[in-house]
């Protein structure tokens, strides 16, 4: 059988970092793209040589690593594409950045990470996905359908967009045999959790915290044969803050 090849943006920790490793065990290669070098206390096989140190906000470092991914695809074949990588700027003293609040340059920042990143690797590795009847996951946000405490104004706006990109790349790739859907996480334990997320898990349907795992192991499911007719959908993954 031949192993199956996933590129996942925002390696390096939280979720992205459990995704890794869920799909490591199961036997898939995973290419790994974040702002820093890869970090050999990463646990999981040939990491340094898959992994591409790209930093998303700018457009034409991530144009020129298609190329680059497309060289370490040997059967020109990439099985899914996981579009992890996002940025949420605070204010100097931790706050939440708002409309009022944020730069231009900010604004443009948070959106090529974000959301522009997501369709430009999309396009430029369409043959590849198309070749291996492949999957594309987008992560949202629990953000992108309301106004979070935290999340500021563009990291929530780009998501909110990220969502209805997902609904058109299910149309658009669709012809190809490539799945597109999106997963919008909560509020998941990681190393960026805002001070006062307690007050919001206090109201959550499951009263806790989710697990990096947890998002992970729906990411696997969209990208398996288990979901092989889903496309075009966002599963919230949130303990039922959505409700």
């Amino acid at each position: 059988m031949e192993q199956r090849v996933m590129l996942l943006t925002g390696a390096s920790r939280g979720i992205g970092h459990a995704t890794v490793k869920r799909f490591s065990a199961e036997g898939w290669r995973v290419l790994t793209c974040s702002r820093h070098p890869f970090d050999p206390r990463c646990p999981w096989p040939g990491g340094s040589e898959n992994h591409i140190q790209i930093d998303l906000a700018e457009p034409a470092m991530t144009k020129r690593a298609i190329e680059v991914v497309r060289g370490k695809l040997a059967d020109g074949k990439l099985h899914a594409l996981v579009n992890n990588a996002g940025i949420s700027p605070k204010t100097e003293e931790g706050g939440r950045l708002n409309t009022l609040d944020t730069d231009m340059r900010t604004w443009g920042q948070v959106f090529n990470v974000n959301f522009f990143a997501s369709i430009v690797l999309a396009r430029g590795l369409q043959d590849e996905l198309a070749a291996a009847k492949g999957a594309i996951v987008n992560v949202t946000s629990i953000a992108g359908s309301r106004v979070h405490p935290f999340a500021g104004a563009a990291y929530a706006t780009s998501k909110a967009a990220l969502a209805a990109l997902t609904r058109e790349m299910a149309h658009d790739f669709g012809p190809l045999g490539v799945r597109v859907n999106a997963i919008a996480p909560g509020e998941v334990e990681t190393s960026i959790l805002s001070p006062g997320t307690d007050k919001i898990v206090e109201g959550l349907p499951l009263r806790r915290l989710g697990q990096p795992d947890e998002v992970a192991s729906v990411i696997h499911f969209l990208c398996s044969e288990d979901a092989s007719y889903v496309t075009g959908a966002e599963i919230e993954v949130n303990a039922g803050q959505h409700v």
